[in-house]
């Protein structure tokens, strides 16, 4: 009988624990996660789901789209959150649109993030032009 040797390799825990906190992000959304996301924004992602590239699911404390790997949109908070050039993000914001977007809550506001709390806003019109600006390489 031939006797086998177990290898082990040293693995680095932070790497390990961070990789296992940060979910999967599937192309399909599962029903679980249809259920936590806002109805407007269920639109929103059901309006890209056969768009090629993009994927959507859980990602921090937000369900959100990506394209390439990067955010485009996503649900935060009780507020829609696109990625759109500060100069686009800036007349949003003077128009009284949106705020831009401080993900931690201290003052620290993204330049290039929007949020907007209406639900009457053009969520998916934003989302598409958020998509195309993040598609492009922002």
């Amino acid at each position: 009988m031939k006797k086998t040797v177990k290898k082990t390799v040293p693995v680095n825990k932070t790497a390990k624990k961070s990789a296992q906190a940060r979910p999967k992000i599937a192309a399909k959304k599962s029903s679980s996660d249809r259920a936590e996301m806002h109805p407007k924004f269920a639109e929103v992602a059901e309006a890209f789901a056969n768009e090629r590239g993009v994927t959507a699911g859980r990602m921090m404390s937000a369900f959100g789209l990506k394209v390439g790997g990067k955010i485009f949109a996503m649900f935060s908070k009780d507020a829609f959150v696109v990625k759109l050039p500060k100069a686009r993000v800036d007349a949003l914001v003077s128009a009284k649109k949106g705020v831009r977007f401080d993900p931690r809550k201290n003052g620290s506001e993204m330049k290039e993030w929007l949020s907007i709390a209406d639900r009457k806003a053009p969520w998916l019109e934003l989302a598409k032009e958020a998509h195309r600006f993040v598609k492009a390489g922002s």
